[in-house]
């Protein structure tokens, strides 16, 4: 279902964004393969937990706290030490308390990697295979400008709106997409079921724009 939502969203946007949709597509394939590697720092795995464990994890998308804690967790991996860390291309959120991101490596510019976050510990990086088609440089964005928190407001505001559209689903996942060295916040549309508003945000998860299509 998840990767059904970004090839849509990516559609919406781009009138030719298959190399976008086929990196995040491949992205979120590699979350399979992020448990079966050992972090030095912990073992990194996912074991069914109880439903009231479950339970406790959602609201994950409006818990400032939470959300502000794997971003301090992010910037304390020792890879990155004394290092900037550069967003490539995608981060995405999950009301069950998971996010998954594409960071440029901290060494080789060339290179780039993929963390899964979950039970409230990053993964080792995954590495991502890119092609010479993939432009690097204008897809990065440095997490200094990202705050993670941003995200509970833009999960309020969306709820905000929603609320008074007939038949519109509360959101389940947020993503940022970088494009040009500048995010989009996603789902960019309300969909109800009489009538369908486009809603754009900020940087910093401020509305920038709602009307009806």
């Amino acid at each position: 279902m998840k990767k059904i939502y970004i090839l849509f969203i990516c559609g919406s946007l781009f009138l030719s964004c298959k190399p976008v949709s086929k990196s995040i597509e491949d992205t979120l394939n590699v979350q399979g393969t992020l448990v079966q590697h050992k972090d030095h720092r912990k073992e990194h795995t996912v074991t069914t937990t109880a439903q009231h464990t479950e339970e406790e994890k959602n609201g994950f998308l409006n818990d400032t706290d939470r959300l502000l804690s794997a971003e301090a967790a992010l910037k304390r991996l020792p890879e990155y030490a004394g290092k900037e860390i550069f967003i490539y291309l995608f981060l995405g959120f999950y009301d069950n308390g998971t996010i998954n991101v594409m960071l440029q490596h901290p060494e080789n510019p060339e290179y780039v990697d993929v963390y899964d976050y979950r039970n409230g510990q990053w993964s080792v990086p995954v590495p991502k295979q890119l092609s010479v088609n993939d432009d690097i440089q204008h897809s990065l964005i440095s997490l200094n400008k990202v705050s993670f928190a941003s995200v509970a407001q833009v999960n309020k505001i969306y709820r905000e709106k929603a609320s008074r559209i007939e038949g519109a689903k509360p959101l389940t996942n947020i993503y940022i997409t970088v494009v040009n060295n500048a995010i989009d916040w996603y789902p960019m549309n309300i969909e109800g079921s009489r009538e369908r508003y486009a809603i754009r945000f900020n940087t910093d998860g401020t509305l920038k724009a709602f009307k009806q299509d």
